[in-house]
């Protein structure tokens, strides 16, 4: 298992409720829902990953299970990895996708390649 299917259901369920189009790419083993071109959420193994931005992060580091992404062993500013018991709750999981989808609108997408 690359990463976890039912989280990805659940977070597939919170962005059609929403009514927000996400283009789900493979990455980094796992699978992120990029918004408007530009990484918001995803799964890595069993995690979920929240790109919050920094204004937020220590919002988010104070809920339970949240800590920083540390996916190459250097913190990425601006992004978290959340424990499967942190999104147990539907509450939870909807709480860590509106950060990331309010940080979505101001990120910067990356440059394309050419």
């Amino acid at each position: 298992m690359a990463y976890d299917e039912h989280l990805a259901d659940r977070i597939r369920q919170v962005l059609k409720e929403k009514n927000i189009p996400a283009v789900e790419k493979k990455m980094m083993g796992g699978l992120t829902f990029m918004v408007d071109e530009k990484m918001c959420v995803g799964i890595v193994k069993s995690d979920l990953m929240a790109r919050v931005g920094p204004h937020k992060m220590d919002e988010a580091l104070s809920r339970d299970g949240c800590r920083p992404m540390d996916f190459t062993g250097r913190p990425m500013k601006g992004y978290v990895f959340i424990s499967p018991d942190g999104v147990d709750m539907d509450d939870d999981l909807n709480y860590f996708i509106e950060l990331a989808l309010i940080f979505n609108k101001e990120a910067k997408s990356s440059k394309k390649k050419k």
